[in-house]
């Protein structure tokens, strides 16, 4: 029985492979099983990728061997999308320097705008008769035009105060009976901010405040050798006799070592100059800083007044501190600073200290005291600062600000308070702008003349320096290589060597601009 069940199996199952081979006689080649293939990375993942790279080459350099025993702080925002795309102790404080000054003059194009500019007023008590005689003195008032400066007429310690000279000769004066006075009123306090250090006090980057400056409250000493065994050959531009010189310096052999000293008294006008140059040797030239530049300023005016041809009968002097001329005076003459678009420049871009203090102090005096404030130029004009800060988006303690300049090393800031600050300037500024137009350029001028050069960042990034014993700071914007504009803001504090903390910053705006990727959210 079983033999039989298994034939008629088998005999079905036959006929069954039968009729489905007749059902379909199409021959089909043999082939190989299908394979999917592999995924293709996405654009998106790719520039996530390189993002990554990005922020590990970052990371190594904010933690690298340089910087163990200092600080780095950064943030890296994109200004189109703000994506954050790199961050470290971004609401941390550090020193500032003088990415100080950022928070100064972006204030100042804000709140007096970029065309606003500074008078200087000529008064006397009456006008020049028929004769173009003064019957007085003749009084200026200052309100801090720094524009009065060798700066901004390529070099030449005259034409500022010759600009003035001009204007008072226009308009008739061929005479004064009485003297030259100088009015620095408008300004008040101390003329040196209370934290700056005594020993920067002498040089051009700690010259003090007036509202009467002249050629950057700087004159310019140079100190030669002479025949050996005589003293050393000193001259002062522009020639003045408020200086003081007392000279103990003496010319040495060819192989003698060179050990010249110089040494301002503070607070007076007292330059000593010792010690011992070699002959031959290229000697000493640089800025040294004035102390009452205002005496200057009257005294050179009247040098140039008469060499223009205007007798001037009495001398020079200045009103007493905390004191206005009660007259009523006639305006003889007035002369106009460029607009504060230009000051601005040529604040930022070569980091100009005294500049800066002088802009803070105007925003004093021309918003905040206008606006009911009492207290000092500095004073006031911080207040002003602080409530542009508040309009700008920054936390209100993201900045602890004791001057406009940054020479003060009790200033604080965050590295987010800087990038918020270039964020709003960019995109919310009436006046963005201008302000762009300030910033010092990559490989180009200003501070950044000799940095970035032959990288991805020459011609590029652009903004504001800082620097100061143990202490450099960059904020401002760089474009990447895939096209996004960056917002970055790198401080370093407490790394001794100046050369590691500047390559490390650079290296990490040289990493930005280099970047490919794209900064999507």
């Amino acid at each position: 029985m079983r033999y039989f069940r298994f034939l008629a199996v088998a005999v079905l199952t036959l006929s069954s492979i039968q009729i489905a081979f007749s059902q379909d006689t199409t021959v089909r080649p043999r082939t190989a099983p299908s394979v999917e293939p592999s995924p293709q990375p996405t654009a998106a993942a790719a520039s996530n990728e390189a993002l990554m790279t990005l922020q590990s080459r970052l990371r190594q350099l904010v933690f690298s061997p340089e910087a163990r025993r200092g600080r780095i702080g950064i943030k890296a925002v994109s200004l189109r999308t703000g994506r954050v795309i790199f961050e470290n102790d971004s609401e941390k404080y550090f020193v500032p320097a003088s990415n100080q000054k950022s928070f100064t003059v972006a204030a100042a194009l804000e709140r007096l705008g970029p065309d606003f500019r500074i008078i200087t007023n000529v008064f006397a008590a009456g006008a020049p008769d028929s004769n173009g005689v003064i019957r007085g003195d003749l009084r200026i008032f200052g309100r801090g035009d720094v524009s009065i400066s060798k700066a901004f007429y390529n070099g030449d310690v005259f034409k500022g105060i010759d600009a003035l000279v001009d204007r008072i000769a226009a308009a008739g004066v061929k005479r004064i009976e009485g003297s030259i006075v100088g009015d620095e009123s408008y300004f008040r306090g101390s003329a040196i901010p209370n934290t700056w250090e005594w020993d920067d006090l002498q040089w051009y980057y700690g010259a003090e405040v007036s509202a009467l400056p002249i050629n950057d409250n700087v004159v310019e000493l140079v100190v030669l050798p002479g025949s050996q065994g005589s003293p050393c050959r000193i001259t002062i531009t522009p020639p003045s006799t408020i200086y003081q010189i007392v000279n103990t310096c003496t010319t040495g052999s060819s192989a003698s070592g060179k050990t010249l000293n110089i040494h301002k008294k503070l607070d007076r006008n007292v330059l000593e100059i010792s010690g011992v140059l070699p002959s031959g040797d290229s000697g000493h030239r640089g800025p040294i800083a004035v102390s009452r530049p205002a005496e200057l300023f009257v005294a050179l005016l009247k040098q140039r007044l008469e060499a223009k041809g205007i007798a001037v009968a009495g001398d020079t002097r200045l009103l007493s501190p905390g004191v206005t001329a009660n007259d009523t005076p006639v305006e003889v003459a007035r002369l106009e600073s460029p607009p504060l678009s230009v000051i601005a420049a040529r604040t930022m871009k070569p980091s100009q200290n005294m500049y800066t203090e002088v802009l803070l102090w105007t925003l004093g005096e021309e918003v905040g005291r206008k606006s009911g404030g009492f207290g000092d130029s500095s004073t006031l004009g911080l207040n002003v600062l602080k409530e542009f800060l508040k309009q700008a988006g920054i936390d209100a303690d993201g900045i602890v600000p004791y001057d406009g300049s940054g020479m003060s090393r009790h200033n604080l800031v965050t590295p987010a308070a800087n990038s918020r600050l270039y964020e709003y300037m960019a995109k919310e500024s009436r006046y963005s702008r201008a302000w762009r137009d300030s910033l010092t350029i990559g490989g180009i001028d200003g501070t950044l003349t000799n940095r970035f050069k032959g990288t991805a960042a020459v011609n590029n990034m652009r903004g504001k320096t800082g620097t100061l014993n143990q202490v450099s700071a960059l904020t401002g914007y760089v474009s990447t290589a895939g096209g996004d504009e960056v917002v970055v803001s790198v401080m370093v504090n407490g790394v001794a060597e100046t050369r590691q903390r500047v390559a490390l910053i650079d290296a990490m705006i040289v990493e930005l601009a280099n970047f490919r990727g794209t900064l999507d959210q």
